[in-house]
This record gives structure tokens, sequence and C-alpha cells, in this order.
């Protein structure tokens, strides 16, 4: 059978394939590749001569020069236009899927990176200039691993983390990595890693503190085990929220009420006898009222005066307090 040969993705080396037919846009590239300087075929070429080194390409890498001059020519309100950039991305697509797979394991789906590799080819097929000389695909993958990046960094932060601080995570993560491959296992000091990246100490704590913001961590993850439970996340298990502080209110009242118990045993009996009733067992005026046989107007009356000498004589004890304690001049 007889045999062509095509460019493959692993190296410049060349693969022996079945001959396709004169259709397959490798075919000609390839033979005009392995054509001598003087026009000769292969066959005739002086095997003394040094070889020339082609661009590595890959075979997801569609000849599309034809479209895009195609494209350079027609209007931009051209449906004609329109169907023709949705073949080229169509051919590129492939492309962009395995630019997509790179950036695979990262917290996010491969299909929603996919999408935004996909977005980002449509950009490039529109964007592209055949006039400047260089090949679609030197435009095209830049542009592609730009919005992947802006993606991780716009939409994958549990946080909102300033951009010098997720290009510090960026140098130190790099750095952590290449200091890891020769220190024999060891994790390098915060010394070792700012001299290596040229940043400061500071820089590298700010960078190594970033490293741990990219994900959350959910407030029911087991963080450690109580004696005797287990660490398998069962009864003994202390999850993170069990480790967070909160306000205790009883701290609050436990103040408040050191502070008016000398005030209200100064208070008369009949006045202690109301602020027991409305306040510790919650009666209304009405039933204080139909108790002591009075009125509610008048029950009103006496509770507002109570609570006005109580809060007075607190506040004069402040004020004795910080008479008492003056504070200090400012030096």
């Amino acid at each position: 059978m007889k045999t062509t040969q095509i460019r493959t993705t692993e190296d410049d080396s060349v693969a022996a394939a079945p001959d396709e037919g004169a259709s397959n846009p490798f075919r000609a590239a390839d033979a005009a590749s392995r054509a001598a300087p003087d026009g000769t075929a292969p066959d005739e070429a002086d095997p003394s001569a040094p070889s020339r080194t082609t661009r590595r390409t890959h075979h997801d890498a569609p000849d599309t020069a034809a479209d895009f001059a195609a494209l350079a020519e027609l209007p931009e309100d051209c449906p004609e236009r329109r169907r023709l950039q949705d073949c080229v991305v169509t051919a590129w697509l492939p492309m962009a899927h395995r630019l997509a797979r790179k950036f695979r394991n990262r917290g996010e789906s491969l299909e929603d990176l996919e999408q935004v590799a996909a977005l980002a080819l449509v950009k490039s097929v529109e964007r592209y200039d055949p006039a400047r000389g260089n090949a679609f695909e030197t435009f095209a993958i830049p542009t592609i691993y730009g919005e992947l990046k802006r993606h991780f960094r716009d939409n994958m932060w549990e946080i909102h983390v300033p951009r010098r601080v997720q290009d510090l995570r960026n140098r130190v993560r790099a750095s952590l990595r290449e200091l890891e491959l020769t220190s024999s296992g060891r994790s390098p000091t915060v010394a070792e890693l700012a001299a290596h990246s040229g940043l400061s100490e500071e820089d590298i704590l700010t960078g190594m503190e970033a490293l741990q913001c990219f994900n959350s961590l959910s407030l029911d993850a087991p963080v450690a085990a109580e004696s005797g439970g287990g660490g398998d996340g069962g009864d003994g298990a202390i999850c993170l929220m069990d480790t967070l502080s909160s306000d205790e209110g009883g701290y609050d009242h436990v103040v408040d009420r050191e502070a008016v118990r000398s005030c209200l045993c100064r208070l008369p009996e009949r006045e202690q006898r109301l602020l027991y009733l409305r306040f510790f067992r919650e009666l209304t005026q009405s039933q204080i009222a139909r108790r002591l046989g009075v009125s509610q107007m008048h029950v009103s009356r006496l509770l507002a005066a109570a609570c006005r000498r109580v809060r007075e004589e607190i506040e004069e004890r402040e004020d004795e307090d910080g008479n008492a304690h003056p504070p200090r001049a400012a030096a």
C-alpha cells in the first residue's frame, strides 16, 4: 500500500499512514517540507545536506489559511462570513478542548472549562488578522490560555483576594514545586523560598496564606477527634464549627445585674415588689394593678419612678469612679 507522512503532536518525527488522496491538507505541506532546496524529490536530494527543522505542530491544527483569507475579503454583515466563521471554529474546536484539559482537576468541571475555551476560540477567530503574517495557532493559543486563567482568577476563588496576592500565591506555589524536587522530600523554609523566587519573606508568608484561600472549608468538616471517639466523623469527632467562638449573652446580664443589685436593695419594699412582678414574673401593668388594688396608671408611674431612681444612682456611681481614676494625659 502506498503511504505518505503526516505530522504528529509528540515530536518532530513523522509517522506512516495510508494515502487518503490528494484532498488531505497535510499531504501537500508535508511534501513541500520534505522537498530538496533545488526542487528535486526527497529521494533525489543530497543525503549529506543538513535537514531543515520545521515548526512543531499538532494533529488538531487544521489548515484554514484559505478560509481566513476569504474571511478577510467578506464584509462584516455578510451572512456568508458568519457561516465561514462557524466552520473555522468547528475545525479548531478540538485544539481548544485539548488546551482546556490541561486545567482539569483544579476544582472546575471539564465541561465548563471546554465552554470557556470554546468562547475564547470564537473571539480568536473574530479578531485574527492574516495580514499580520502570523499563523492562527500562535494567536489563538495565548488567547485561550488567557481566558482560562482569567476564569480561574475571577470565578473560582471562594473569597475575594487582591490580584497582587494571587500573583504572589502563584510564584510561591511554583517555587515550592521546584524546591521540593531538589530537597529530598523536605519542605523548604521561608528563607529558601524567598531566595529562590526573589521575593521578600513577608511576601512569601502572604503567598503561603493565599494558598489556603482558593477553596473554603465546610463548617461541618471534622478537624479533630475526642479521645476514644475515633476520627471517622462519629460522635467523638469535633467539627470546625465547634472550634469557633461565639458571643455569650449571659455575661452581659451578669454585669447588669451586679450593677443594679445594690440599687434595688435600697428601694422601698413596694417598688421592689413592683419591679419583681414586672421584670421577673413578666406580669403586665394591668395584672399588677389588680394584685395591688390600684389603677394601672398608678402602677405605670411607680415603675417609671423606680427605674429612673435606679438609673440615676448607677450614673452617679460611674461618675464617681471616673473622678477617682482620671485618665492619664497624653505624653
